[in-house]
């Protein structure tokens, strides 16, 4: 395992993305919110990501530096093209139009579509309630088949995930970000790369067998070598069982067909979609209820008594603050492997031996 320094993280994937084309504003953009993922504790979002965006950088799939088209515009309701920039640029752009509409109207809904993986959804509930707003997101991504339906054993979903975000006064928002499959697909790449381990299965294989091996996912793979889902066998599985799935099968539907960028498919060309809407409580909550009967619920649901070998029940963000402070005070931890792909990942790209022992100095 090595520990890496937050701000020498940054700066070290934030040279990675500058020799790779991007402007020096949307490397250190990307850099933020990638170790960002890995504070918070979502390392499946987080800088092992980079060797992923440096391939799909590669194909093609993905264009730096690109600025988000707005295709359609009304006073509530807007269509944001991202023209397949990196989401940590084109998804903040797409959630500034939907936060100034909503200041105006009180209500807004923005589609977006063709964008690069935005990464951790919570980041952008969480730029909406920094503005005071509740915020929605149904997500897909087209062309990542990844996770089978109920009943079957074939890839067909994307991880679909799903997020809401709720401002409070003076505190950290109530955010709920989570695939609609058991894991995220980065948390079966954490694993192979030495990683946390899948819970009990997480995946199940062409014959229907239960299982918590990577290789299910990905096929035959190096430790330090590229992780391709389509040479697998099986799939991810949906969370919840029919729930779940039902879920995932909404959010394809509503952040894929409907923005535009298409329900995922095989062989279409990698892209997020996300369907959002914002609400202002102000305009709602006229009597100033809302966030005081928050505060009310949040403690009413934390007195829970806790369920054996349970130390508190929580309320969707609590590990994540925890996370964020132990890191934040002591580094963030990356396995051997991911750390390798990511060093090899820069050297391809040209940034010098000196930058990679910095980044772990």
């Amino acid at each position: 395992m090595v520990i890496i320094k937050v701000q020498n993280l940054i700066d070290f994937v934030a040279e990675v993305f500058a020799h790779a084309d991007s402007s020096q504003e949307e490397a250190r953009r990307i850099a933020t919110y990638l170790t960002t993922a890995n504070l918070t504790g979502h390392d499946s979002h987080g800088v092992i990501r980079v060797p992923v965006y440096m391939r799909w950088k590669k194909m093609g799939s993905v264009v730096p530096n690109q600025t988000a088209e707005v295709v359609v515009d009304t006073p509530s309701l807007a269509v944001v093209d991202g023209k397949f920039g990196y989401g940590q640029t084109v998804a903040p752009q797409a959630v500034k139009v939907g936060i100034a509409k909503c200041k105006k109207a009180g209500l807004a809904a923005v589609a977006l579509r063709n964008a690069g993986h935005i990464g951790r959804v919570g980041d952008w509930a969480e730029m909406a309630a920094a503005e005071g707003l509740v915020s929605v997101h149904f997500v897909n991504a087209a062309g990542s088949l990844l996770v089978a339906p109920f009943g079957g054993v074939e890839k067909r979903l994307s991880t679909a995930p799903y997020c809401v975000g709720i401002p409070r006064q003076g505190q950290d928002p109530i955010v709920l970000d989570f695939a609609t499959s058991i894991v995220a697909e980065g948390k079966v790449l954490v694993a192979s790369r030495g990683g946390k381990k899948l819970p009990k299965g997480a995946l199940v294989d062409s014959d229907g067998t239960l299982s918590e091996d990577p290789h299910v996912l990905y096929g035959p793979y190096t430790p330090d070598g590229p992780r391709d889902h389509t040479k697998g066998s099986g799939a991810i599985r949906a969370f919840g069982e029919h729930k779940g799935s039902g879920l995932a099968f909404i959010c394809e539907l509503l952040g894929g067909a409907l923005t535009g960028t298409g329900a995922t498919a095989p062989n279409r060309r990698f892209a997020n979609g996300m369907l959002a809407f914002y609400v202002d409580p102000k305009v709602v909550d006229t009597s100033n209820f809302f966030d005081g009967e928050i505060s009310r619920y949040v403690d009413f649901i934390r007195e829970t008594k806790p369920i054996a070998g349970v130390d508190a029940v929580l309320i969707p963000g609590d590990p994540e603050r925890k996370t964020r402070a132990e890191r934040t005070k002591n580094g963030i931890p990356l396995p051997d492997d991911t750390w390798a792909a990511i060093v090899n990942t820069a050297r391809e790209v040209g940034v010098s031996e000196v930058s990679i022992q910095r980044a772990t100095s």
